[in-house]
């Protein structure tokens, strides 16, 4: 059984403390009595046929993994293990990228994102609360797509001109159909049920020329999990993930009017190929003001995505120099910082 033991003040792991005997929590200090301590507290545990024990090969130690691991560390000698009976035949990969930026260089990009931070505030710039950086192989589905578009719609050309002392406005109507055929390639959709979707979609684009044909020392050294969903399963939010940038795609084939109406849209969209892949994102996990922060990056461009927290002094002084001293978009500025940028 494994067991994650929650500190019921900040929410971070609690470890046992050999010289007081109680566990202990490193983010806020707080310590508990084992023999007190809330069952509530503890978030999750495996039952013995979710987990399974592997015995490493370079000391002897035996590694305890859950069911979606298929590739971790040794926790004794720190030895790479890669699970290879969960990768083969449907869970054996396709394709995967490599890993390109290391952890040493995850970490010093990371501190000068925090550094460029203008609106977070001054204790979280220093970037020097990290808890842990997780290198991760995080399973895909990567799916090449055609669509069939039929659109009818109304559109208008309004021309405004003067006659002496009188304005006229003239306003002709156009009917407007199209029948488009549109592709796209590789678009991927990440099948761990475990990590954000949004977090991982805003860290495209990987550079899919550099996908490589799958093999287990690829994972050696780092984490890695198999898929939680099938193609099929993700199918419906492939094609949602497609729908705005075939919309666009519409649009730039309609222009030169005032308006356009659409009365049609019809989008049929058919699964040409799937692939399971593996992509490389480094996982850090931030300790700031009694809350832990999640960020993650591309393992192979180094773009950096998350949340960080938001100084309201920062915003209101940043703002003020700009629109007098007005507060009302405070809370558009806190949704933007859930971008790819501080």
């Amino acid at each position: 059984m494994l067991v994650h033991y929650k500190c019921p003040s900040c929410g971070s792991d609690m470890a046992f403390d050999s010289e007081t005997g109680h566990l202990s929590c490193d983010s806020c200090g707080r310590e508990e009595h084992i023999d007190t301590y809330d069952d509530i507290y503890i978030e999750r545990s495996f039952e013995e046929d979710e987990a399974k024990e592997y015995q490493c090969e370079n000391c002897g130690a035996v590694v305890l993994t859950d069911k979606d691991t298929t590739a971790t560390s040794c926790s004794f000698c720190g030895a790479g293990v890669v699970l290879a009976d969960r990768l083969s035949g449907d869970l054996a990969p396709v394709k995967v990228i490599p890993f390109t930026i290391s952890k040493e260089e995850a970490m010093e990009a990371f501190r000068k994102w925090c550094k460029n931070g203008r609106l977070t505030p001054k204790g979280f710039m220093t970037a020097d609360r990290v808890k842990d950086i997780t290198g991760m192989y995080v399973p895909f589905w990567m799916y090449d797509l055609d669509n069939d578009v039929e659109v009818k719609a109304t559109a208008t050309k309004v021309n405004t001109y003067t006659r002496g002392e009188y304005r006229y406005t003239e306003t002709h109507y156009y009917r407007v159909e199209r029948d488009i055929d549109v592709s796209y390639l590789k678009v991927p959709v990440d099948a761990s049920e475990k990590l954000d979707d949004t977090l991982m979609d805003k860290l495209e684009p990987y550079h899919y020329e550099e996908l490589k044909a799958f093999k287990t020392p690829y994972l050696a050294g780092y984490l890695a999990e198999k898929y939680n969903y099938t193609d099929k399963e993700l199918f419906g939010r492939v094609k949602d993930k497609i729908k705005t940038f075939i919309d666009s795609y519409i649009s730039s084939t309609i222009t030169g009017y005032s308006s356009v109406d659409y009365h049609q849209k019809n989008i049929r969209t058919t699964q040409r190929n799937s692939y399971y892949v593996l992509l490389p994102v480094w996982m850090v996990y931030y300790d700031f003001d009694k809350q832990e922060h999640t960020f993650a990056m591309n393992g192979q461009t180094g773009k950096i995505v998350g949340k960080p927290p938001l100084s309201y002094q920062k915003a209101a002084i940043w703002f003020a120099s700009i629109a007098g001293g007005s507060f009302v978009v405070l809370k558009t500025i806190a949704l933007l910082l859930g971008g790819d940028l501080i």
